[in-house]
Parts: C-alpha cells; sequence; structure tokens
C-alpha cells in the first residue's frame, strides 16, 4: 500500500503538467454518465486467482489486468482521476511487465486503447506521464519505446502528428542499457578537450550537472559521501565525469571546487552533447553508469542508490 501512496505523490505532477491534454466535452455530463465516471473513477484492476503459483500469477495479470476497464467509453475522460489512473498504470507497466516482454504486451495495451483516438490520446499521456516523465520515478525507455513504436503505426494519427514521436523515439534510443554509450568530447579547465571513450576505467560515471541547480548540489553530495564510490574511484576503478552541458561557463568556473578534485570535471564545449542529440540533457541531472567496455548499465538517473546497488552487484 505504501508502494503505491509513493506512486501517486510522484506521479502527481506530471498529472497536473499535463491536464492540458484531456479532451474537451461540450456540454455537462448526464447522470447516467456520472454513474459510469464514478464506476471508472473506482477502477479496480482484475485480480489472479489465489491458488495460482507467483509465476502463472504475474502471468495472469499481464493478460487480464485491464479486462474490466471499458476501453469504449470516452465519456469518463473529463472526470477521471488521472492521478490514480497514473497509478494504475504504474504498476500494470513497472510491476508487470519487464524489459524482455516490453513488445509484447505494451503494444498489446495501446491496441486496447485504440476504440477511439481520444482513449489512445488518453493512455499515450498515461504512458508518457509514467514511463517517460523525469520527475516519474518508473521511468522505463524500453517500455516507452514499444509505446511510441506503437504510436507511429497508429491509424489514428497522420504523418505531421507522428512528427514528434518520431523525434521522441530517436532520443529515447540512444544510450540503451546493455548497449553502447555515444562517445562525446569533453574539455577541461585548462582549455584542453578529451574523450569519453579514452577515460580508461573498470566503470565510468557521466554526470551531467549545473552548478545553480539544487538537486545537482544534493547528488554531488550523496555522491561524494557515498562509501563505494568514493572507495573505487580512490581505488582507480571508477572514473566519475562531471560534465557542465551548457555555454554559460561563468558559473561552471564559479564552482569548480564544489566538484571533487578526484573527479574529472569537464564541459561541454559548443554544447555538442545537446545539439548532436548524443544524450537527453534537456532534464538535468542525470547520471550514467557505464562499465569497462562503455557499456550502458545505468541510463538517465537521479538516485544514487541505484548506482551503488549497481556497482555493489558488479563488484
Amino acid at each position: 500500500m505504501k508502494r503505491l501512496i509513493y506512486i501517486a505523490l510522484a506521479l502527481s505532477l506530471a498529472v497536473a503538467c499535463k491536464s492540458s491534454h484531456r479532451p474537451a466535452t461540450d456540454s455537462e455530463p448526464t447522470n447516467a454518465t456520472t454513474e459510469q465516471t464514478a464506476k471508472q473513477l473506482n477502477f479496480i484492476p482484475a485480480l489472479a486467482p489465489a491458488m495460482l503459483p507467483q509465476v502463472q500469477k504475474m502471468e495472469y495479470m499481464r493478460e487480464h489486468y485491464w479486462d474490466k476497464f471499458d476501453f469504449a467509453d470516452t465519456t469518463f475522460i473529463n472526470q477521471i482521476d488521472s492521478t490514480k489512473m497514473l497509478t494504475a498504470f504504474a504498476v500494470y507497466a513497472t510491476g508487470y511487465i519487464p524489459d524482455s516482454l516490453a513488445y509484447k504486451y505494451m503494444p498489446r495495451l495501446m491496441q486496447r486503447a485504440s476504440t477511439s483516438k481520444r482513449m489512445y490520446t488518453y493512455f499515450l499521456m498515461l504512458a508518457e506521464g509514467v514511463l517517460h516523465d523525469p520527475n516519474s520515478p518508473y521511468r522505463s525507455d524500453e517500455l516507452y519505446i514499444a509505446v511510441l513504436e506503437a504510436q507511429i503505426a497508429s491509424p489514428h494519427y497522420d504523418r505531421y502528428e507522428k512528427m514528434a514521436p518520431e523525434y521522441d523515439l530517436q532520443i529515447v534510443r540512444q544510450n540503451r542499457i546493455g548497449h553502447k554509450a555515444n562517445d562525446f568530447s569533453y574539455t577541461v579547465a585548462n582549455g584542453k578537450s578529451y574523450r569519453m571513450y579514452n577515460v580508461k576505467s573498470d566503470f565510468t560515471i557521466i554526470y551531467f550537472n549545473n552548478p545553480g541547480c539544487t538537486l545537482c548540489r544534493d547528488i554531488t553530495n550523496a555522491m561524494k559521501e557515498s562509501a563505494i564510490i568514493t572507495e573505487m574511484v580512490r581505488k582507480g576503478r571508477l572514473k566519475v565525469l562531471a560534465i557542465y552541458p551548457d555555454e554559460q561557463l561563468d558559473e561552471w568556473h564559479k564552482h569548480r571546487a564544489d566538484i571533487p578534485s578526484a573527479w574529472i570535471n569537464g564541459y561541454d564545449k559548443g554544447a555538442l552533447i545537446d545539439r548532436e542529440k548524443l544524450y537527453n540533457v534537456n532534464a538535468i541531472p542525470a547520471i550514467y553508469l557505464l562499465d569497462k567496455q562503455k557499456m550502458v548499465l545505468v541510463k538517465d538517473s537521479i538516485d544514487v542508490g541505484e548506482v551503488e546497488r549497481v556497482l555493489s552487484q558488479m563488484n
């Protein structure tokens, strides 16, 4: 129960930001519509039979989670409590759909939502809020890629409407977990430039940050205080590459001392990382953890604990 409450709270900002996507209605709902809306406001997912083993319960929920949801009823969209729906979507997508099954179940869900363009667009909003919004703790590129590909293939949208998801798909396909990270050039305080791929260590943390960002300061402090990060840096097994991705260098120079001397502190000269779309730096801070071959282990995270857990598993 605490987990569900946390999901709802964490996703509430995404709901507020996306409320403008809700289709408008021309009239007030009838009594019948109100009854339907109340039913939808209390949407309860299907329950797996109690006698099933856990593995089969998971399979059952993947197949039947949405069985009680009426995808043909679009009258509820203006009245629905979207925070609850975001929670329901988050539980389904992140609780029952592993990355390995993304391409089986996420397109299937979007197909069920394709009863109308209004319903399809609503479920796209849920998917974006849970799987892609930087404020969501349950972001998943693998699941979101499957949703975007389904949207691009959908007959509900014309080629102009598909331009935005095509762009988003290009971005989220970059630096996927289990794939090689994009290389880039960075410049240090003395003006010399180097390539990220030339950083030699068992592991590399790429830490996109901004000196004026409160969350960046918190993450910097968390990494400074991390026993495993500090010890691995000391032993030379981990390099932390702190990158300032913007072009206003006065602030970067002013705050250079905030970055530990044991880290590599650089900036993106010419803002090429953003201009060439090598990494998504629209929402920073962002942490990437790479292995020795520069394969991505953690992508676009703000959770130092996640990095510590992966390092501990790999150590």
